[in-house]
């Protein structure tokens, strides 16, 4: 009898989608197990391809936008919009780091304010719930451009209107908010992350992503500085306290900005992809799962889409094979979450910019090791 098998594998990241990550799996299988019966769906975590995966899991269709991005310059950028007037957008279509060049790198200048134009205009077009993943972001703002946007007025000393960039924290006296988007109060949005960082401090947004957005250990400091001294106003002005919340860091603080100035909510952002694409639905009936990421270390354990497919996986007694670009020594923690055995498609020394270079192959040759093993196991009763 043919074997049935779910590919659900998350993006690798800087190399190849979620949805080509499937394919090449899947080449590689049918090259070694001709008549396996195979079924992709496209995941992901609340980061990158997560518009993609809901939209392709829930056959809905794409809206496209003008915005600013992270340094103010017009790009096209795209969401997402499904059954039940639900939209669903990246932050980092608008505001995220890979629209910069690396010597664009600089979180002072950067700012999320095309993010809020996004929201904006599903809201105008009568969006009754955003779902937003807020990985991947250029940004150290905390959510202040996001939040001009969408009406908010930031003002400095003399009265006057600040910029919507992270420099410009510093210098707020005022928050404005009489002219919000009259809509946010009916609309729901739900942060998709599993980003637990507060927004300052030695575990907030500035000190453990601050680096790799381009800051220096002075800038890290004066953003630190920068985004306690808004959040004191906000919570002086607004009487809202939201600094210590987990995942207000997300995205250089979008998390905070979001659940300050709109009826957001923090969500696990594997958890609603694998509701809304319905994902249980799809894996009854199915011998084998296989699911993968770019990097798979001990955090994989925690929010991230292989465990997320996993242990749906457990719940219905299918086991789950992991196809990854690279493995960390510490992963015993995904073992106990229903993975069973994971393949590094790396399998001989190679430099990174090689294995990226490399990737599709690499990938169909892991299928055809999964396509063995469909092959040659046989069921005992």
């Amino acid at each position: 009898m043919p074997k049935k098998v779910l590919l659900a594998i998350d993006s690798f990241k800087g190399s190849l989608s979620s949805l080509e990550v499937e394919t090449m799996v899947e080449k590689g299988i049918r090259k070694t197990c001709p008549d396996a019966m195979i079924t992709k769906i496209p995941v992901a975590d609340g980061g990158e391809g997560t518009v993609d995966a809901i939209v392709a899991g829930c056959q809905g269709s794409y809206e496209k936008v003008r915005v600013l991005d992270p340094l103010g310059r017009p790009i096209e950028a795209k969401y997402g919009i499904i059954s039940g007037n639900i939209a669903v957008m990246e932050m980092a279509m608008a505001s995220g780091i890979t629209l910069l060049a690396s010597d664009e790198l600089n979180p002072m200048l950067t700012s999320t304010y095309g993010t809020g134009q996004m929201i904006a205009d599903a809201l105008d077009r009568g969006a009754d719930e955003i779902y937003i993943g807020v990985g991947g972001s250029a940004t150290n703002d905390g959510g202040m451009g996001m939040a001009m946007a969408l009406g908010v007025r930031f003002l400095d000393k003399e009265g006057q209107e600040l910029l919507p960039k992270a420099e410009s924290l510093a210098k707020i006296e005022t928050i404005d908010i009489s002219y919000l988007h009259p809509k946010l109060q009916e609309t729901r949005i739900r942060i998709l992350s599993d980003v637990k960082n507060p927004l300052c401090g030695p575990e907030g947004a500035s000190y453990i992503y601050g680096r790799q957005k381009g800051a220096d250990e002075a800038m890290i400091e004066e953003l630190d500085q920068a985004l306690r001294h808004f959040a004191e106003l906000v919570e002086k002005q607004l009487g809202k306290d939201y600094i210590d919340t987990p995942g207000a860091g997300a995205a250089g603080g979008l998390g905070y900005g979001l659940l300050v100035f709109t009826q957001a909510e923090m969500k696990s952002g594997i958890d609603v992809v694998l509701d809304l694409i319905k994902l249980d639905d799809h894996i009854k009936d199915q011998d084998l799962i296989v699911t993968g990421e770019g990097r798979m270390d001990n955090q994989t354990a925690f929010g991230k889409t292989p465990v997320g497919v996993s242990m749906a996986g457990k719940r219905h007694g299918v086991p789950t094979v992991a196809v990854v670009g690279s493995i960390a020594l510490d992963t015993e923690a995904v073992y106990d979450k229903g993975i069973s055995l994971v393949l590094d498609i790396v399998h001989q020394p190679m430099t990174l910019e090689q294995a990226i270079t490399n990737a599709k192959p690499l990938v169909e040759n892991a299928g055809k090791t999964i396509g063995r093993l469909l092959r040659d196991w046989t069921y005992i009763q």
